[in-house]
């Protein structure tokens, strides 16, 4: 008992930093969208990612290569990951950062459909209830249809379906595979979409006129993030740790009023509500119901 409080104490501390550490990122993604292409900042990040999580698995004795990594599994690990980290640029560079956020949060209620769909998992009416709250949440904050539509708000959502899959697959990793390598698996497999996707476009890798400040930072706190995020679904219960991915949208509402003089409207607001309770009360539902089991 004291080891899976301790498992879980740790699960939740590594999540609520490595939100923090993704919004910091987001924020710095956002401010040098003006100076940098989306497709550069994804092949620093890439570049920079494998970099620093190559390093830190030669220092904790990990393995870097190893033949399972060519296995199916991994290999849609790697696409949800290039499919979440092109919205995700995108988003951050035409949508608002508080709006990002909001709409990302939806992810634990697609994975809990993708487990649904995809895993075999039963459902009660109750779950559907839930999940499908919480995506008419989405639909508040997106608003498709109407006047105020933006249709490069999809990205966002885009970025929502990359990372449920992920967070999907995360799960399915071998366990004595370190988390630094899964994290330097995933970037290099990235790299070569990145660099395609900035000859396509006809840029420079290297930005000449960028703040490489900002860039420097965008790479450090996104590669803490995602490292961060891995051992803490690795670490514990996914149920235990999923509900503290909701610290993204308080980060990122703050950080968009703070730094970008961002003013959430209604829709967005009881929108991103919607997708907090409804996510929330079915972590809570499925714990109740494997206590009474």
């Amino acid at each position: 008992m004291g080891q899976t409080a301790e498992a879980n104490a740790r699960g939740i501390i590594l999540m609520v930093l490595s939100m923090g550490a993704f919004s910091i990122a987001d924020t710095f993604i956002k401010l040098a969208s003006g100076a940098v292409e989306p497709a550069q900042v994804m092949f620093l990040m890439m570049a920079g990612g494998a970099a620093m999580f190559c390093t830190m698995a030669k220092m904790q004795g990990a393995r870097l290569l190893d033949r399972r990594i060519l296995a199916p599994i991994f290999l849609l690990r790697y696409l949800s990951e290039v499919v979440a980290m092109v919205g995700m640029v995108m988003a951050l560079a035409h949508v608002p950062l508080s709006a990002v956020g909001a709409i990302i949060q939806a992810t634990p209620l697609l994975v809990a459909l993708g487990a649904v769909l995809f895993l075999g998992e039963n459902v009660s009416w109750r779950r559907w209830g839930t999940i499908v709250l919480g995506f008419v949440g989405v639909l508040l904050i997106v608003q498709p249809g109407a006047k105020g539509f933006d249709a490069l708000a999809l990205w966002a959502v885009l970025a929502m379906v990359g990372l449920s899959v992920r967070d999907l697959t995360t799960r399915m990793m071998p366990p004595d595979m370190a988390s630094a390598s899964l994290a330097a698996y995933s970037a290099i497999a990235a790299l070569p979409f990145a660099m395609a996707w900035i000859l396509l476009d006809g840029h420079a890798f290297l930005p000449p006129e960028a703040d490489w400040i900002i860039l420097v930072s965008i790479v450090l706190f996104g590669s803490l993030g995602y490292l961060l995020l891995t051992a803490s679904i690795r670490s514990t219960s996914i149920s235990v740790v999923t509900p503290f991915r909701y610290a993204r949208l308080l980060f990122m509402l703050i950080l968009g009023v703070m730094v970008f003089d961002e003013r959430p409207g209604y829709l967005m607001l009881v929108g991103a509500s919607l997708i907090v309770v409804s996510g929330l009360y079915m972590m809570w539902r499925e714990r109740v119901v494997k206590e009474k089991a």
